[in-house]
């Protein structure tokens, strides 16, 4: 689609080339005026198609972000997560406690609460950190 756009304007330009041989130089800053115009209009439209998609593309991860932010903080996910680091907790406890001993355990123990509290922050952003302007305005 580019390649008819440029074609077009070389045959623009080859056109307002053989007019201006035909009228002469008197002509030229008008027949320079309206190719100008022309190259305006295509800059303003691709501006504007660019303008269009990236608004677009901003509105879809609004979006993504504003469902995905709350679907994903549900309680069944952090009841089932919570169980499920229980249940490993048992083996990889009784390995590392049998393989290295206490520091197996306390190495077991460091990675289940690393993950949990990984996860604790991906479902609450602002755990540990500063809260944003909008949380400190409605508090």
């Amino acid at each position: 689609m580019t390649d008819a756009r440029d074609t077009d304007l070389k045959k623009d330009l080859d056109a307002i080339l053989h007019t201006r041989r035909d009228l002469g130089p008197e002509y030229e800053s008008e027949l320079a005026d309206s190719f100008l115009e022309k190259i305006d209009q295509r800059i303003d439209g691709a501006v504007e198609r660019r303008l269009r998609r990236v608004l677009a593309e901003q509105q879809m991860q609004q979006a993504r972000g504003a469902r995905s932010g709350r679907a994903s903080d549900s309680w069944g996910e952090r009841f089932g997560f919570g169980i499920v680091s229980l249940v490993l907790a048992v083996p990889l406890s009784a390995i590392g406690g049998g393989v290295a001993h206490l520091p197996g355990l306390v190495a077991a123990w460091a990675g289940i609460v690393g993950i949990n509290v990984a996860q604790a922050v991906r479902l609450n952003p602002g755990m540990f950190g500063r809260r944003d302007r909008d949380d400190r305005d409605t508090l």
